[in-house]
């Protein structure tokens, strides 16, 4: 009876190996994943690619089956090595290799030139969010007789993606890195209004949240607001032939005359007072 119980055992387990290996054969498909860390940008090559047994329930949407499809594509994102690559991390069918790949539809890449303490001292990275904010003159204020420091500051643009630092686009480094250029992606009307701000004035990048995407309308701050809390009177405009008159408000201070208290005047008369016994009489003449 043992001899037969270990036979029937070995069979049993046998069998149970065989059954266990052939519904992973059949629940198991190949998928294309990445053999080297890739980052976006970059040109998918064979052997950049290896295929894998990964389980037909969990395959995740967009995954690629046939390695020969992916000849020539394009990442627009950082892949991983054992990562599977997916449609979604792909740049359109024809899209050539580098920074181009990234930019999104519709909007446009534009480098400005920064330092360290400009570039948020090196933590601006690719992949984070800023705002501009300029340092210009007020020439709308000015004032040819006026003396008065007319510099304002104020953001100009908010929310605006880091493409590359430098010559690097690489977005899973949180290492801070001092570079002298950033680039930035942008709307054609967003380009627009960088190039002029640069251009009458100082830019300064201003690092956010990145999943805080709120604009906040600022009327930017000036100096006679920084250092008094309201801002500097306008300057009187001087009136043409064409021109309407001005009209100037004149306050007038009604004055009150006070009149002196009148003075006490002192009395003519003279009093004494009488003492008769016990009686007391007071006498004025």
């Amino acid at each position: 009876m043992i001899v037969v119980s270990v036979i029937v055992g070995l069979v049993a387990v046998v069998m149970a190996s065989q059954w266990i290996n052939q519904q992973a054969n059949v629940a198991a498909q190949k998928v294309v994943v990445a053999s080297v860390d890739v980052d976006l940008g970059s040109k998918l090559t064979p052997e950049m690619l290896r295929t894998v047994d990964w389980p037909s329930g969990s395959i995740p949407q967009g995954a690629i089956l046939d390695p020969k499809a992916l000849d020539g594509r394009v990442l627009k994102t950082s892949v991983l090595r054992g990562e599977a690559i997916l449609e979604s991390k792909l740049a359109p069918i024809g899209t050539k290799g580098g920074l181009s790949a990234v930019v999104m539809e519709g909007k446009r890449a534009m480098t400005v030139r920064v330092n360290d303490v400009i570039g948020v001292a090196g933590f601006a990275l690719p992949g984070n969010y800023v705002d501009i904010l300029v340092n210009t003159t007020d020439d709308a204020k000015a004032d040819k007789n006026s003396r008065k420091d007319l510099s304002i500051s104020k953001i100009v643009l908010e929310h605006i993606l880091v493409l590359a630092v430098a010559q690097e686009a690489s977005r899973d480094e949180t290492k801070p890195k001092v570079v002298n250029a950033v680039t930035l992606e942008v709307t054609p009307e967003q380009a627009e209004k960088l190039d002029l701000a640069r251009s009458v004035g100082t830019l300064s990048l201003v690092l956010r949240n990145q999943i805080d995407p709120k604009p906040v309308e600022t009327s930017g701050i000036t100096k006679q607001i920084l250092l008094r809390g309201e801002e500097a009177p306008t300057p009187e405009v001087k009136p043409t032939a064409a021109a309407k008159p001005v009209v100037k408000r004149v306050v007038v201070k009604k004055v009150v005359k006070r009149t002196p208290a009148p003075a006490v005047v002192a009395s003519a008369q003279t009093c004494v007072e009488i003492v008769r016994g016990t009686s007391r009489q007071r006498e004025c003449f």
